[in-house]
């Protein structure tokens, strides 16, 4: 092999090394920050951000992060049909408890703006769920 050709080699070993990364996976599906929309929540409003993590063995996480947060209490991931469950404890302006509750199911898994579609539902009300990671 000539040295020419043994460059080339090199370089394109070396583009196949600068793309893998791109192509790996990237960890947990719900990790990250999702917009969405809860509708008809006349409590807390229509729009809403979601802060997921995971830890390796637990999903936690927050809607809408700031001065209206509420922590997500309980949460879960069906790999079978991507179906997610999240719980969460709020207060309505008055501090009178509620309850939610978001079941939906991952969309679009493959790729990084994947979204969960679904509903919500509370003591206060229910509706359609959709929000798309960031």
């Amino acid at each position: 092999m000539t040295l020419k050709a043994l460059a080339a080699a090199g370089l394109a070993a070396c583009a196949l090394l600068a793309v893998a990364p791109s192509s790996a996976q990237e960890g947990h599906p719900l990790k990250g920050s999702w917009l969405g929309v809860w509708k008809q929540n006349a409590v807390h409003g229509d729009d809403l951000i979601l802060v997921l993590d995971w830890d390796g063995k637990t999903i936690s996480g927050m809607i809408n992060p700031g001065t209206d947060n509420i922590p997500i209490a309980k949460a879960a991931l069906e790999p079978k049909g991507w179906v997610v469950t999240l719980e969460a404890n709020a207060k309505d302006k008055s501090g009178a408890p509620l309850h939610y509750v978001i079941e939906g199911h991952i969309e679009n898994l493959e790729l990084p703006n994947r979204s969960i579609v679904g509903t919500w539902r509370s003591e206060r009300g229910r509706g359609a769920f959709e929000a798309s990671r960031q």
